[in-house]
């Protein structure tokens, strides 16, 4: 993992790290050479991110469509695989996103959607991403402006250079269960293996400890302190004696919990095919209830 906080060190929004505040925002864009700012607003299920984005968006903010443009086209590896480098660097060049210029991701408050963004420029290499804490309702919240005008940037220069976040594949995934600690990023109920509304099998992958995202944030979206964050992560068994990783159904709440472990001062890798490349190869073993 690069440029995580060390553990132990509180992690605030501001410079070091990933996360960005509405006033700093709000400052940043009213200077010369802002950051490029990305909208990434979506929801499992639909509807499409783009119908919020045309009712209303940060001044300047160019619509990123996750399954899209943070994804390959689903089978087999996933439903939200890696996408392909080139595909990438077109889909962030045509944003304006540049390598030499900041980036700020943000969706409607969460940042479930806007973390795989930053999970996936960040793998590719870009060396300065910050997710807007609270997101778009934060920012609204707050009394800033907000517009339907859709920009034309310019293209950027972003070149993908793959490997900056470290990965696990499902081989990768079940060694961590086994002698490190992989953390169930999603509803504990589909853990549990009660219900399975998206992928065609139910339960967790055997050793895996049950770390729904929700925990991450607060009722306003924003993600709970550092102090917080570690304290959870220890009570799951994130100790730092081990490594650790995340999994969800996808790939896109486990960022969300990669982006959590980073602000509490832990490097985690990402299960990018999560549970749905987990249950293509019926070889692999499938574990249900609490344990």
């Amino acid at each position: 993992m690069t440029d995580a906080p060390t553990p132990g060190r509180q992690a605030r929004a501001g410079e070091g790290s990933p996360l960005i505040g509405v006033p700093e925002l709000a400052e940043l864009l009213r200077l010369p050479g802002p950051p490029t700012l990305l909208d990434v607003r979506w929801r499992l299920g639909g509807p499409p991110g783009m119908a919020d984005y045309r009712r209303g968006h940060l001044p300047g903010a160019v619509f990123i469509d996750l399954d899209r443009d943070l994804a390959g086209p689903p089978g087999p590896a996933g439903r939200h695989p890696l996408p392909a480098p080139e595909a990438f660097q077109a889909a962030m060049r045509a944003a304006g996103v540049s390598d030499g210029r900041p980036v700020v991701v943000y969706d409607e408050a969460d940042s479930t959607a806007a973390a795989r963004a930053w999970w996936t420029l960040r793998y590719f290499g870009h060396p300065d991403v910050r997710v807007l804490d609270g997101g778009y309702r934060a920012w609204t919240a707050a009394g800033h402006e907000v517009t339907t005008a859709v920009p034309s940037p310019a293209p950027g220069d972003f070149t993908a250079r793959p490997g900056g976040m470290p990965v696990l594949d499902a081989a990768g995934a079940a060694a961590l269960a086994e002698n490190g600690v992989l953390l169930d990023a999603r509803a504990p109920e589909r853990y549990r293996g009660e219900v399975e509304p998206i992928d065609p099998v139910a339960g967790h992958i055997p050793g895996a400890v049950s770390a729904p995202t929700f925990g991450n944030v607060g009722p306003d979206g924003r993600f709970l302190p550092a102090r917080r964050l570690r304290e959870r992560f220890a009570a799951l068994g994130v100790t730092g004696a081990a490594e650790v990783g995340a999994y969800c159904g996808s790939g896109v709440t486990a960022a969300h919990e990669v982006l959590a472990l980073t602000l509490a001062g832990i490097p985690a890798a990402l299960y990018v095919g999560s549970w749905s490349n987990w249950v293509a190869d019926p070889a692999n073993p499938v574990a249900t209830g609490e344990g």
